[in-house]
């Protein structure tokens, strides 16, 4: 199995989620009392990881590296890959192995799979919505993701077809309103970061007249937040391509396809990573 993201360390994680299941360092901790009191020592387990909804699918590798972390030896097969769009009653994956390992790991595996796939399926749902208003405009994702899982949750974002924003404050100047306010006005915040050599620059705007001091300063993207589809459409003629342009600020299912016919370069949709339910994934014992 090969699972790597840039910033992300999966046996740090896999190790310390496992820890903290098992309270390892706490009174009595340290093991999983089901297991080890109710299944053998010798016990085999056989069983197949399923979906019950209709899903797109992000995480499986995660899954495995759980279950290979107590069983290194364990048989795995992997039914589908992740980014698959898959039906209700869809199998994901076959395991054998070690019983006590493999159900000590179960509930590390399984949350982390519905999880991602959980935000892999609304990604999806947003971008299908909004090819109903442009098949040019692409989808972003933001930063209000949970701490300490940003590198997969931008990850399951991906797997549903959208496009990473920023990874984080180092990776590029998005100015702000609160920004803003501390330097002055929208053209000065620029001004600033253009003369610290700061690339590229993200400005967000919320009123038309603050589009061409933004850009005059030297903004490469300007953020158009929370602004109707007609004043969008205005922001995108009055811009005329000296920038990129993104919609964002309370978008839904009900309103992307109508920003995105504006003619933005981009939408951004916090939801994506704040507020996606997970999918329904079990795991299930079958008999060999």
């Amino acid at each position: 199995m090969t699972f790597s993201l840039l910033g992300f360390d999966l046996d740090r994680f896999v190790r310390e989620t496992l820890a903290e299941d098992l309270g390892e360092g706490l009174p009595g901790g340290g093991r999983d009392v089901t297991s080890d009191s109710v299944i053998p020592a010798e016990a085999r387990f056989s069983g197949v990881m399923d979906s019950r909804d209709a899903i797109v699918v992000a995480g499986l590798p995660l899954a495995e590296a759980f279950f290979r972390a107590l069983d290194p030896d364990c048989t795995i097969e992997m039914l589908v890959a992740d980014g698959e769009a898959v039906e209700a009653g869809t199998e994901l994956m076959r395991l054998s192995g070690k019983a006590r390992a493999l159900l000590t790991a179960e509930r590390s595996a399984l949350n982390t799979v519905q999880h991602l796939s959980g935000i892999a399926t609304m990604t999806r749902a947003y971008v299908e919505a909004m090819r109903k208003g442009s098949a040019t405009c692409t989808l972003l994702d933001t930063r209000k993701t949970l701490p300490g899982l940003r590198a997969l949750e931008k990850y399951a974002t991906r797997m549903g077809g959208a496009r990473n924003h920023r990874m984080g404050l180092w990776d590029a100047a998005m100015i702000k309103d609160n920004h803003v306010a501390v330097a002055g006005s929208v053209g000065e915040a620029v001004r600033r970061a253009a003369e610290a050599g700061v690339k590229p620059i993200i400005c967000e705007v919320d009123r038309i007249d603050q589009v061409e001091p933004a850009l005059a300063a030297g903004a490469h993207h300007i953020l158009l937040d929370n602004m109707e589809p007609e004043i969008l459409r205005e922001a995108v003629a009055l811009i005329a391509g000296r920038a990129a342009t993104e919609a964002s600020g309370g978008i839904d299912l009900s309103t992307i396809a109508a920003k995105a016919a504006s003619g933005v370069d981009y939408v951004s949709v916090g939801r994506l990573t704040q507020s996606a339910p997970a999918a329904d994934i079990g795991l299930d014992f079958q008999p060999e």
